[in-house]
């Protein structure tokens, strides 16, 4: 829920995350299909709340969350809901976009949504007591990181790194995007894209979808255990799934 990139191409996009977290949160299950009251979703399950922050649905949508909004914020729980589980309350639907406005975010813990609907691009913020949303260009590469681990200075080294890997790879691919999330850096290990803080807050997995008319197909990269997996998720209404 950490670092997302987004990378379009002629005929697919690619949404890539890394997911940074605390030592003590229980392993991820790696993704499988689900099924919602709108059809079938298919991502990686957390292990303690039983929500995700990457997920992909059979109507072609797909929705990936950071933490955080536009500032780092001091938790105070309980909240209401996992913020794993407004992704898929969001995603259960038939736009993802439209959900965000207006589904109760009362007491939930701020974040960021980046949104694949209908094959356009948003990024959608909850700051704790207001929406933000707008539509960004899906003709252009982008990369975000949570506010809640990285200050704008780190933010936008990570962002220049991007630009200078974009400048070397003209036309990437999932394996190109991949080995971005987890080889770039400038060697300190707290701010790299493969993170590691003491052994108190580090990156356990790379989860990246290929979405394309048709199809999106996942690859999940679970660096703790040194495993890898993939999965396919066939779209009952390709229309939706623009690329």
């Amino acid at each position: 829920m950490c670092t997302v990139t987004f990378i379009p191409a002629k005929e697919h996009i690619i949404l890539t995350s890394n997911r940074d977290e605390k030592h003590w949160r229980s392993p991820a299950h790696a993704p499988a299909r689900h099924a919602f009251t709108t059809g079938n979703i298919l991502f990686p399950k957390d292990g303690d709340a039983g929500g995700t922050w990457f997920a992909v649905h059979e109507n072609g949508n797909a929705v990936i969350f950071l933490n955080g909004g536009f500032v780092r914020h001091e938790p105070a729980p309980p909240y209401r809901r996992s913020r794993g589980l407004v992704l898929l309350d969001l995603l259960d639907s038939a736009s993802p976009r439209v959900a965000f406005q207006n589904t109760s975010l009362e007491n939930i813990e701020p974040f960021t949504a980046i949104i694949w609907d209908d094959g356009r691009l948003f990024e959608c913020r909850w700051d704790g007591s207001r929406r933000h949303a707008k539509e960004m260009d899906r003709e252009q590469p982008h990369i975000w990181s949570s506010v809640t681990l990285y200050d704008e200075q780190v933010i936008a080294k990570r962002k220049q790194w991007f630009a200078d890997w974009l400048q070397q790879h003209t036309m990437p691919g999932q394996e190109d995007i991949l080995h971005f999330h987890q080889f770039t850096g400038d060697g300190d290990a707290h701010n790299d894209l493969m993170m590691n803080r003491d052994g108190k807050v580090f990156t356990v997995s790379v989860t990246s979808a290929v979405i394309r008319k048709g199809k999106a197909n996942l690859t999940y990269v679970d660096l703790n255990n040194k495993l890898r997996s993939q999965e396919e998720i066939v779209f009952i209404h390709s229309s939706l799934a623009k690329a």
